[in-house]
């Protein structure tokens, strides 16, 4: 595939860090080949009107955060809407939707906009709708008063079950609207902070709209359907949503994580439902989580539609399944990434053919051994460093230095601190002072 000069810069730029890129994750795709068509046909069935719930699970390292940033790119093409919302006890605890539905707002981008796109898709419809009716009705586009009122009619009729579910949501609509037409720019981006659920909105421009208080638990969903309802009136055919690292769920207080699991438990019988025609939510989390006392099983009901079988042969699995395994990754699979990236990196380099000759597929292999033998051979999570270390210790050596070659240069080392503590966990012991034993 092509990419832009300025898309491989921010692949590896981000691989340097240490973290999943953000875009442009086809040109490092491994192993998804069996999901592909699966996923496409789902997000197909979003554009129709379908709600789709789907569960990716995997080891730390299998490339849960990879695979659903590659998914939203497919989504980006299509169109979508999309928001990934990291779920924690103290940001973004999943049993308080409101928090979750503000957080969704926060990060909700479109091909147009890598971020903040709410304001320009709320913008986007309300054009829509004045062109729908100057289309329709013999209206003079000078009359403002005229035209205005005629949107707001247009707008409560396609709104439709919403109106009735949460009427704060065309009042406030309807309100921004006039707002702006007033030319009281801070009125209207009050109104729309507080649509996208931010708290410690004025009472001022609360009185201005006719509401009151904050959108709360049961009306984030009611306003997660409008905005479902605004994004396919708009040209965008559907939201893809996803909640990363769902597993943190275990490590919260009992009841919190009760609350949550209860939680997400609604969340998927209010998209088998039909409620949000237009959504495709997808959660991430490890097998632990998945099977764990601690985790989906603690609560029957959610556990049983989660449940996939999953002692057949990962070779035959169901892509179509509520939840998907990843099988992470192996030796020739790291290699294989690291070559994909060794081609990235010499493509946007002034020294192609240093790279490409110094940093060769042999060095690669021996760099993805060596890496994986210093995390205690397991190599599911050896992805990050090693491709940290290819970029920032070998490639960028390669490009800045002229005499540098890491077969003589080079000696792959590893410290505690770059590490996360799965990782610290993994790495080979030197002696036996370094082996924790639980007493």
């Amino acid at each position: 595939m092509s990419i832009s000069q300025q898309r491989s810069q921010d692949i590896i730029d981000a691989l340097r860090r240490g973290t999943v890129p953000q875009y442009g994750l086809d040109a490092l795709a491994v192993g998804l080949g069996s999901f592909e068509a699966a996923l496409d046909e789902e997000l197909q069935k979003v554009t129709r009107g379908s709600a789709v719930f789907k569960a990716i699970r995997g080891e730390y390292g299998s490339g849960k955060t990879f695979t659903s940033r590659w998914l939203r790119e497919k989504a980006l093409g299509l169109g979508f809407a999309c928001a990934e919302v990291q779920i924690s006890e103290t940001e973004t605890p999943l049993h308080r939707l409101e928090t979750v539905y503000r957080r969704l707002l926060e990060r909700l981008c479109t091909s147009d906009a890598p971020s903040g796109a709410f304001r320009n898709i709320i913008e986007s419809w309300f054009y829509t709708l004045e062109e729908d009716v100057l289309a329709q009705q013999d209206i003079d586009p000078d009359d403002i008063e005229t035209l205005v009122a005629a949107t707001d009619e247009l707008m409560e009729k396609r709104l439709g079950e919403v109106m009735r579910s949460a009427p704060a949501f065309a009042l406030t609509l309807r309100a921004y609207r006039r707002a702006l037409v007033e030319g009281q720019e801070e009125i209207a981006d009050g109104l729309l902070a507080w649509m996208a659920g931010q708290p410690n909105i004025s009472a001022q421009v609360k009185r201005y709209a006719k509401i009151k208080g904050d959108i709360d638990h049961f009306g984030a969903l009611s306003f997660l359907q409008g905005i479902l309802t605004i994004l396919k009136d708009s040209g965008h055919p559907g939201l893809l949503v996803v909640f990363d690292e769902v597993e943190t769920l275990q490590r919260m207080r009992g009841d919190v994580r009760d609350k949550s699991l209860n939680a997400l438990r609604q969340l998927m019988d209010e998209v088998d439902s039909g409620r949000f025609p237009g959504l495709y939510l997808v959660i991430t989390g490890t097998p632990a989580f998945f099977d764990g006392p601690m985790g989906v099983q603690r609560l029957a009901p959610l556990a049983q539609r989660l449940a996939v079988d999953f002692a057949t042969d990962a070779r035959f699995d169901n892509p179509r399944a509520v939840q998907i395994r990843l099988k992470g990754f192996s030796l020739e699979s790291l290699e294989e990434v690291g070559r994909k990236v060794r081609d990235l990196f010499a493509g946007i380099s002034n020294s192609e053919a240093r790279v490409l000759s110094r940093a060769d597929d042999s060095y690669i292999e021996l760099l993805a051994r060596n890496v994986t033998g210093n995390l205690g051979g397991k190599v599911g999570i050896a992805p990050r460093i090693f491709l940290k270390k290819l970029v920032g210790d070998v490639l960028d050596r390669i490009d800045l230095h002229g005499d540098f070659d890491p077969l003589q240069h080079y000696s792959l080392t590893i410290a505690d601190s770059e590490l996360n503590a799965i990782e610290r966990d993994a790495k080979s012991a030197g002696s036996v002072n370094d082996i924790e034993l639980d007493l």
